[in-house]
This record gives structure tokens, C-alpha cells and sequence, in this order.
């Protein structure tokens, strides 16, 4: 089938060369010409395990090509639509700018029968807003959320674990996206057809969900470090609880990127509107002790120096918000790392792919490629990020041949604590003793 992606950021990008790897024909459109030209040559502008391979393929096979040019969106059958929605800069509400715009600019090319398939992450009712201006051309307007987790967004792509088509009425267009991700659906991937506003509504809970996990077991690390109790240990309790589960119950410095905090955001911004602020009213308080936990880890770091980090030489562990990732949008760990320079300290930031993105946002900085050099002459070392490279590669005694001093702030208690402190460093976890 001929494809097109309107919107080749990370979205974009990887939908369009996942799409492209399974047999279609696609052509990815985006108005940023250094993004085309280095998509075109076969070069991934930001980090993702997996992306240039087929990146390269699709390339050279001829079925993945990028342009500019809207006008290369004539002729293809389905039509992802997967630009961003930022927060609004004045405001908690998802800024629509981008859809809208990039609406606009494909009808002209659509024809009766197209299929148009709104990926980004929007407020409910936004499919039902743009569904005239589409179904005017003879064209049909489904919504087909994301749900990619950075650092595997390419499995995630071919090999979802569910798909969501939302549909205005009938099933048509779902059956056209059921022919286009064929081999996920034979492979016995769920395919779920909703109505639209469910399908936008099943990001946004999803996400929120995610987070509210997440701030959940982080207020318990708030409980714990005034009791004495272990967080972790706690987290593997309930986690064996099968209604609960285990994953995302790590507690620590929360969670971060372009998605989990806008989305939540931009949910209570929207329920607001609708009237039902009241129903999604807990999301503040999630967002405020995600925030919280930032505060924590800083607080640790300066106990664990004696009060006092003015002109202190510390080590940041990480850059980018998650491993396997190179994005740096709403990271807790370039947060912690420029609170502790704005209180004096002199802060060396070390991460395998996010430095470049990093240094361009907060260049009063140091940034240290690599972890060794990073380490050399700290006085406290902070883990942020927990790339294995610092969580499993990293052993205590090496790291206590490096640097001046011997404390060390787990911000994703993903150290061993009895072997740093055997190393004769002093450890602070995140909800722990």
C-alpha cells in the first residue's frame, strides 16, 4: 500500500521506516529541511536502538522516501498524521497548531476514498473537530493513537501490543488500517475499533495511568524515609500482588520526556473545559510529587555533602530522561543536575547519547563524554539515569579510584547499597534506609 507521514519527528520517523520495513511504500512529509535531508541520506536525527538499520533499508529499497513537499501525498491510500502537541507555553492545554496546520495542508491532496489517520496525542474531541474539513474531500478520518516507548519504539511499531482505530461510523476505514498493519494483526495483535473519542481517550488514560503508578509508589518513598522503611521492598510486596504488578513501581527522581507530563497536563486541562475537572482532579497531585522527588534527590545531595555544595566538584550520571534514549525534554535528571548548579556547586554531566541535545539546552554545564573522566576529583557522584554503563558496568571500588569523595545519591535506586557502602562510600537512596 502507498503511505504517507505527515510529521517526521520521533513519531513520524520511525512510523514512517516501520511501515516502510514491513512492505509498504511510504513517504514521509515534514516541513523541516535539514530533518528531510538527513532522513534522506539514510541518518536518524535523534537516538532510537534499531532506527537506522531500517532507516537504511527502507532507503535503499526504494519503498521509504522523504520531501518537504506535500504535494508527494497524492496517490497514497492511508495518510498518519504525527506531529507534536506541545504544552502550551501559557497554559497546561496541548497546543494544537500542529494538527491543524498539518490538516490544512494535506486536503488539497486528498482523494475520495483516502484514509486519514491522526497519530498524535490530542484532547478528546479533536478527531470529532477535524473530521468535517476531511470527510468535505471524500476522504475518511480515523484515530490511531501511538503508544511507543522510547528506547523500543521500533518493536513497538511492528509488533504492538494493541492497535486502536477509532471510527466516526462503520468499520471501512478500520479495515483499510487493519490491511495496512496486517502483519501485527496475523501475528495475534488486538485490533480494537472505537469510536473516536475513545481512541484519543485511550493515550491519554494510559499515560495517566502510568503516572499515577509511578507517583504512587513515590509517595510511598516519602512515607518511607520518615518511617525507616525500604521502598524497593515494599514495591516487590504489593508487586506480587497480580493486580498490581510490578513494573513501573520504581521509585525515584519520576518520570520525565514529551509525553507522560504534557499528556497528563494537557488531560486536566481538557477535562477543565468539558466541565469534569473534578474526575481527573488527583493527576495535580501526581504531577506535583513527581516534581517533589526532583526536590529530594537535590536535598540529598546537599545533606550528603554536610549542607554546603557551593564550589563542590559533582558528577551527574545521565542526561536524557530514560536510558536507550537521547531525549531531554522535562529529563529529572538535567533538572537535578542545573538545581545543583544554581546553588553553586560545579556540576559534571556524563550520558552515552544525550550530551549533544543537552549541552544545546543548558550549556552552563560541564559535559563529560566519558563516565570515567566524569568521575575523576567528585565529591559526590548522583545517578540519574540508569544506563547500564552506570547501573551494572560501574562497580564501587572503581569508582572510589576516581573521585575525591564517597557519597553517592541512587536517584533511580538502581545501585546496590550494601556494595557501595562496602566500598566504603556513604549511599542515599531514594526511600530508603
Amino acid at each position: 500500500m502507498r503511505i504517507s507521514v505527515i510529521g517526521c519527528g520521533y513519531l513520524g520517523a520511525v512510523h514512517a521506516a516501520a511501515m516502510a520495513s514491513i512492505g509498504h511504500e511510504v513517504v514521509g512529509i515534514d516541513v523541516d529541511e535539514r530533518k528531510v535531508a538527513a532522513l534522506s541520506a539514510g541518518r536518524a536525527p535523534f537516538f532510537e536502538p534499531g532506527l537506522p538499520e531500517i532507516l537504511a533499508e527502507g532507503i535503499a529499497s526504494g519503498r521509504l522516501t522523504f520531501t518537504t513537499d506535500m504535494a508527494a501525498a497524492s496517490g497514497a491510500r492511508v495518510h498518519f498524521v504525527g506531529v507534536g502537541t506541545p504544552q502550551q507555553k501559557d497554559g497546561y492545554a496541548a497546543d494544537l497548531t500542529y494538527v491543524n496546520a498539518a490538516i490544512d495542508a494535506l486536503l488539497p491532496h486528498l482523494s475520495p476514498g483516502d484514509v486519514v489517520a491522526g497519530k498524535s496525542t490530542v484532547p478528546v474531541g479533536t478527531a470529532a473537530s477535524l473530521a468535517p474539513r476531511v470527510e468535505a474531500t471524500g476522504a475518511t478520518l480515523v484515530w490511531n493513537p501511538e503508544f511507543l516507548r522510547e528506547g523500543f519504539a521500533v518493536q513497538d511499531t511492528i509488533d504492538p501490543d494493541r492497535l486502536v482505530v477509532g471510527v466516526a461510523g462503520g468499520e471501512d476505514a478500520a479495515g483499510v488500517l487493519r490491511e495496512v498493519y496486517a502483519p501485527a494483526v496475523a501475528g495475534g495483535t488486538p485490533f480494537i475499533v472505537t469510536d473516536l473519542a475513545t481512541a484519543e481517550l485511550v493515550k491519554v488514560a494510559a499515560n495517566a495511568f502510568l503516572a499515577t503508578k509511578i507517583s504512587f509508589i513515590n509517595a510511598m518513598a516519602e512515607i518511607a524515609e520518615v518511617t525507616g522503611a525500604d521502598v524497593t521492598q515494599l514495591a516487590d510486596a504489593i508487586g506480587h500482588d497480580v493486580r498490581i504488578g510490578r513494573r513501573f513501581l520504581g521509585a525515584g527522581i519520576g518520570f520525565g520526556g514529551g509525553c507522560l507530563p504534557k499528556d497528563i497536563r494537557a488531560f486536566s486541562a481538557r477535562a477543565e473545559e468539558l466541565g469534569r475537572g473534578e474526575s481527573v482532579a488527583f493527576l495535580r497531585e501526581v504531577d506535583e510529587i513527581n516534581l517533589r522527588r526532583r526536590d529530594r534527590a537535590v536535598q540529598l545531595v546537599v545533606d550528603g555533602l554536610g549542607g554546603q555544595v557551593y564550589e563542590k566538584r559533582i558528577t551527574v550520571l545521565g542526561a536524557a530522561f530514560k536510558p536507550h534514549s537521547d531525549d531531554i525534554r522535562d529529563s529529572p535528571a538535567l533538572d537535578v543536575a542545573v538545581r545543583l548548579h544554581g546553588l553553586g556547586a560545579r556540576v559534571t554531566v556524563t550520558d552515552p547519547e544525550a550530551l549533544a541535545n543537552a549541552a544545546r539546552v543548558h550549556p552552563q554545564l560541564t559535559y563529560v563524554h566519558d563516565r570515567d573522566e566524569a568521575l575523576t576529583g567528585a565529591d559526590a557522584v548522583v545517578l540519574v539515569t540508569e544506563w547500564d554503563e552506570y547501573r551494572r558496568q560501574l562497580s564501587p571500588s572503581h569508582a572510589a579510584t576516581l573521585a575525591a569523595g564517597r557519597v553517592v545519591v541512587d536517584g533511580r535506586n538502581a545501585l546496590d547499597p550494601a556494595a557501595w557502602r562496602a566500598a566504603g562510600w556513604t549511599y542515599f537512596g531514594m526511600g530508603r534506609p
